[in-house]
């Protein structure tokens, strides 16, 4: 590792992953501490935030593992306050946490809908409205916000509500990239493509028995002919993360093997 993130601090918000494998999130936290960033792993889900700490100890770094529920504002802030009167600082927020409930307009219920705009689009304006104060009054910092392909095109699954709630992520970086660029704060997206994570697994299960053929059918419609996997949303983020893309604000970066150049 070429350590460019030392005496960073990040926190990292669906740092967890849903099963055995590496998800977006703990891949990110544990290259972020392999770059060395102290890592605060956040999770709902607390065993799984243990353990995404646990393999950045167990490689030499420092790591705390802290449980939030995203949608609760309280629980935020001290989750972000921890972090920083134990660091002093937060240097890189990565915001991860996101769900689908399939329907369309007319399947989808209020309460659905709410839940997904809530899980997806609020629990990152909490996050940067508890972190941004710290970044400013610091003069520096960077947001990763992990928004998706299928904020910018159509997927072929019947998801309007994360549709809506993944584009109005990308604007909503984007707004902050703007309002915050001369206080020496970035904000970007990273659009992750048709992934092999273990979330995506526990979302297609309604609609594969065959998790073989789902898995030949998504990297068919690639263009590079294969799933992308947590890693590859990982080393996006380090390098939105880090120095190396400070000059880089507002973006909205595609990891999809090139499927967003696609028209159908």
């Amino acid at each position: 590792m070429s350590r460019r993130l030392e005496n960073k601090i990040a926190l990292v918000f669906g740092a967890g992953s849903v099963g055995e494998g590496w998800g977006n999130g703990k891949a990110s936290a544990v290259l972020y501490g392999r770059e060395g960033a102290k890592v605060a792993c956040v999770d709902l889900n607390l065993a799984a935030a243990e353990r995404t700490r646990e393999i950045i100890e167990s490689e030499g770094g420092t790591a705390l593992a802290l449980q939030a529920d995203v949608v609760n504002l309280d629980r935020v802030r001290e989750v972000v306050d921890t972090v920083q009167s134990t660091w002093g600082r937060i240097d890189v927020l990565h915001n991860n946490v996101g769900m689908n409930i399939e329907g369309g307009p007319v399947e989808t219920t209020e309460e659905q809908w709410d839940r997904v705009m809530d899980v997806n689009l609020k629990s990152m304006f909490f996050a940067c409205k508890c972190v941004l104060p710290i970044m400013e009054e610091q003069g520096s910092g960077s947001i990763v916000n992990i928004s998706s392909l299928a904020s910018i095109r159509w997927m072929h699954f019947n998801y309007i509500s994360y549709y809506a709630s993944k584009a109005a992520v990308n604007h909503f970086t984007r707004a902050i990239a703007m309002q915050y660029a001369e206080k020496g704060i970035r904000a970007n997206t990273v659009l992750p493509g048709l992934m092999d994570t273990p979330h995506i697994y526990e979302a297609m299960k309604a609609h594969y028995t065959d998790f073989t053929e789902m898995q030949r059918k998504r990297a068919e419609v690639t263009p590079m002919k294969r799933m992308g996997d947590g890693w590859d949303i990982a080393h996006a983020a380090l390098f939105l993360a880090s120095d190396e893309s400070k000059y880089i604000t507002g973006i909205d970066l595609c990891v999809d093997g090139g499927l967003h150049c696609k028209t159908h």
